[in-house]
């Protein structure tokens, strides 16, 4: 009895071994069919050119090859003096303010190359090559006579409306040359520079006013006492900048502008 009973058990384990052993093969069959898991790159984390904080780059805005965590902070300036929304172009025509110096006067300008051919498919180009040192002195008679000069802005408005940022706000731009301002001379010590692309005989564009409102936000944002003037009114006797076009009464609207920040006055010159 007990020889049958062991000669039971014997073939019991046979079978489950047979069985266990057909499971297993099955399973590494279906392993072999899985294609593997495909695991997720790690998406690039990022700073915030504007204010550091660290995200992933699909939770942020570009601009050019700049990062910012929001659009707000695209659009400010930050704390070296640049402007996140402004295209870069930097100028190498700058240098230091004075340690006593107030930054506390915009100066607007007007500019044209060639001089009044503005509307041209390489006009604003020129000017950034002009800031830059880069203007070849062969592709207009009228450059001959002025790529050797170093001179820049903060700031330049486009016809189109784009703002091009050459020098930080925090630094002294070559742009006033000889003027003087409330008895104060050398006005790039204590002044934003802003360039508008056009002439003194030609209306600026739309698009140029309300950049400029733009950037005088975001100037004002950083110092709410600036005071403002054309270039002319520094240099009246050498330049006439940003001239009769420019509308002066609109410009305070747009900005709010109290007339204690505009002491030449509202009228056209």
């Amino acid at each position: 009895m007990l020889k049958w009973i062991l000669l039971l058990v014997g073939i019991g384990l046979i079978y489950f071994w047979i069985k266990n052993k057909g499971r297993a093969a099955q399973v590494e069959k279906a392993k072999a069919q899985t294609p593997p898991p495909v695991i997720a790159e790690s998406e690039e984390i990022r700073p915030c050119r504007y204010c550091g904080v660290h995200l992933p780059s699909t939770e942020g805005v570009m601009h050019e090859d700049r990062f910012y965590c929001s659009s707000a902070h695209r659009d400010a300036i930050d704390a070296k003096g640049w402007l996140g929304s402004a295209l870069w172009r930097v100028s190498p025509n700058f240098d230091a303010r004075p340690k006593e110096a107030t930054t506390d006067l915009v100066v607007l300008h007007h500019i044209s190359l060639p001089p009044g051919q503005f509307k041209t498919q390489n006009s604003t180009q020129y000017i950034v090559d002009f800031f830059q040192n880069q203007l070849d002195p062969q592709g207009h008679p009228y450059f001959a006579d002025i790529a050797e000069r170093r001179v820049s802005s903060h700031f330049l408005i486009a016809r189109s409306g784009r703002i091009i940022q050459f020098v930080s706000t925090q630094n002294r731009a070559w742009h006033a040359g000889e003027s003087q301002f409330e008895g104060r001379a050398r006005c790039n010590d204590f002044s934003i520079g802003i360039e508008l692309e056009g002439d003194g005989d030609t209306v600026f564009e739309e698009s140029q006013y309300q950049a400029l409102q733009q950037l005088i936000a975001q100037l004002q944002s950083q110092n709410p006492h600036f005071r403002f003037a054309g270039h002319s009114d520094i240099a009246p006797e050498r330049k006439t900048d940003p001239g009769i076009q420019f509308d002066w009464v609109r410009f305070q609207k747009d900005n709010r502008l109290s007339l204690e920040k505009l002491p030449f006055g509202l009228a056209s010159r």
